[in-house]
């Protein structure tokens, strides 16, 4: 953060910019955020990435409109988690235009710390009650009024259109490098029907749609959850997404671009503290056709990226960042062998899913 962006956030609220202190915090890919601070207070800055996220005055409505409702809850009793909550300048502004670029300010939840990588069975179960109690909470939200703030977001008909896409424009030399990976994918088009055949059975709600191990807070002292963070992909959708997402980042111990395949396997111990904990707030409010449906979202989580790092690949790595000329079909192996190591457990997973 340069020095006039500081002194400009500074003023807007009310710290003295000589006093006030700024650190880079998190992990994140997509916005940038700091930590704004001075003896007494302390503040959450991000600068929103436009590219991404379009529309960022809906972006931050939607969050306001979770707020809200979590506040609520949380007045009565029926939320334990501390929110996030967007902070309004001395101007007014809860969006903030800096030489062309977007701000915003949230608060900063103290005593609390996140994790990159889950490392024991009560973090995965800690994490998984976090997002499972904030599902919980708005299941008397009316996910239809929430902005699409990213048009297909989780849409595997449109991901293997690309992939399609990418075949028909890829130079030879990548297309036979990759061969078996782009055939087993195509094989897999069964589980598009699969979801079409169940959605009409299956609750929209309010999803997160990024439900990482780092997109929550744990308490400091007690190692407890304290906070869902980062709602910016909140819109309305499947929880077998959610889910699906969780059990792709939790339960695998080995980095998603990690080439020790006969590693890429699920972590039991972690499954099972995943789905102890995120249904342990949502079986009161969830069918049991929508419980099994989350195994539909274990799978078809890998397997879309899967068809995203491959589709990236052929078409010369425009959209994710590699460190090397194979990267995305690294990633692109990473998750199929994850995908097939679902598949092979896949009785398992369906009965301690439904016990």
């Amino acid at each position: 953060m340069n020095t006039l962006i500081q002194n400009k956030l500074s003023g807007l609220l009310a710290l003295n910019p000589e006093l006030t202190q700024v650190s880079v915090i998190g992990s994140g890919h997509i916005n940038t955020t700091w930590l704004l601070s001075n003896a007494s207070q302390q503040f959450i800055v991000q600068k929103l990435n436009t590219h991404v996220f379009k529309h960022p005055v809906q972006l931050i409505n939607n969050a306001k409109l979770i707020e809200q409702h979590l506040c609520a809850k949380q007045q009565s009793n029926s939320y334990p988690l501390e929110i996030v909550k967007h902070i309004r300048t001395r101007s007014n502004e809860y969006l903030i235009s800096i030489e062309n670029e977007q701000y915003r300010v949230l608060n900063f939840i103290s005593q609390s710390f996140s994790e990159d990588v889950v490392k024991t069975i009560e973090q995965a179960h800690q994490a998984a009650l976090a997002f499972g109690t904030f599902v919980s909470a708005l299941h008397d939200f009316d996910a239809a009024s929430l902005y699409t703030v990213i048009e297909d977001f989780h849409n595997l008909a449109m991901r293997f259109e690309q992939l399609n896409s990418a075949i028909n424009t890829s130079s030879d030399k990548r297309l036979i490098r990759c061969e078996s990976e782009i055939a087993f994918c195509l094989s897999q088009q069964h589980l598009i029907t699969e979801l079409s055949d169940i959605a009409a059975d299956l609750p929209i709600r309010v999803c997160h749609n990024d439900t990482k191990i780092n997109n929550m807070l744990y308490c400091s002292n007690t190692h407890k959850a304290k906070a869902v963070i980062d709602l910016d992909t909140c819109m309305s959708g499947f929880l077998l997404y959610d889910f699906g997402d969780m059990v792709r980042t939790f339960c695998c111990a080995e980095a998603e671009d990690s080439t020790n395949l006969d590693k890429v396997v699920i972590r039991k111990e972690i499954f099972e503290a995943l789905v102890k904990g995120y249904l342990a707030p949502l079986k009161p409010i969830m069918s049991k056709s929508e419980q099994s449906s989350l195994l539909l979202g274990a799978k078809i989580m890998p397997l879309m990226l899967s068809v995203r790092f491959l589709a990236d690949y052929l078409n010369n790595d425009v959209y994710f960042k590699t460190t090397h000329a194979e990267h995305n079909l690294e990633r692109a192996q990473n998750q199929l062998a994850l995908y097939k190591n679902i598949l092979s457990n896949e009785s398992w997973m369906h009965k301690t899913l439904m016990q």
